[in-house]
């Protein structure tokens, strides 16, 4: 495999990234990434962020709402995401890795894996439902 030829645009999108934990698209890592690069495209935003996910320096999050949502945070963690205002975040809580054995106890083939998603309201949101509701 060829060597990655450095680039300072897909530097500024992996730094962007990192400083995040909400999760953003990638018409919001775009918005961003102007600020500091005005001259950086959508085109290339995308195609930065696609070949970060293929090689794995990134994750690429399809949660359902038809977009992508890109993390920084390649390491094994499960995402929640908010069915009232779309947020996507990280979920702390213990591994439910033993999931995969559990699936592949009545299966005849080979499960590599699993993507978990947890959905319901976040904690922003169930307040001001709370309150509304007051």
């Amino acid at each position: 495999m060829a060597t990655l030829k450095h680039s300072r645009q897909r530097d500024l999108i992996k730094e962007f990234l990192m400083s995040r934990k909400d999760h953003p698209t990638a018409d919001a890592v775009y918005m961003n990434v102007r600020q500091q690069d005005p001259n950086i495209s959508l085109g290339t935003v995308y195609r930065n962020l696609t070949l970060l996910a293929e090689i794995g320096e990134i994750q690429r999050l399809r949660v359902g709402d038809g977009v992508d949502h890109f993390d920084a945070d390649t390491s094994p963690h499960y995402h929640f995401v908010c069915s009232e205002c779309g947020c996507v975040m990280d979920l702390k809580m213990d591994s439910i890795e033993g999931i995969t054995e559990i699936a592949g106890a009545n299966f005849d083939g080979y499960i590599a894996g699993h993507i978990t998603y947890f959905y319901g309201v976040c904690g922003d949101c169930a307040r001001v439902k709370a309150s509304q509701n007051a």
